[in-house]
C-alpha cells in the first residue's frame, strides 16, 4: 500500500521543524530509504511525501507530532484505479 502524507507545520511555521532537522537529523527509522518514496514542500506551510510501510510511518510521525500535524491517506496508482473501474466502463 502507498500512503500520501501531508505535513502541516504547527502554527504554519516551518522554522521549528527545520531547526530540529538541522540539529537532530530526520529522526527516521533505519529502513528510511526503502519506505519513503519522496517529498515536496509547498509554500513553506506544508510538505507532502509518500511511503510504503505503515509501521515505519507510524514510528516516524510519532517523533515529529509535536511540531507537525500529519494527514495520512492510502492511495492507489491511476493504473490500479483504471483496473478497478474497468468492469464498470
Amino acid at each position: 500500500m502507498l500512503y500520501l502524507i501531508t505535513e502541516h507545520f504547527r502554527d504554519g511555521d516551518p522554522v521549528p521543524m527545520y531547526r530540529r532537522l538541522r540539529d537532530e537529523g530526520r529522526l527516521v527509522p533505519t529502513a528510511f530509504a526503502t519506505w519513503r518514496v519522496g517529498s515536496r514542500t509547498t509554500s513553506g506551510a506544508a510538505s507532502r511525501s509518500w511511503c510504503e510501510d505503515e509501521a515505519l510511518l507510524t514510528k516516524w510521525t510519532a517523533r515529529w507530532e509535536d511540531l507537525i500535524e500529519f494527514e495520512v491517506s492510502p492511495v492507489i496508482t491511476s493504473a490500479e484505479a483504471a483496473a478497478t473501474l474497468a468492469p464498470r466502463l
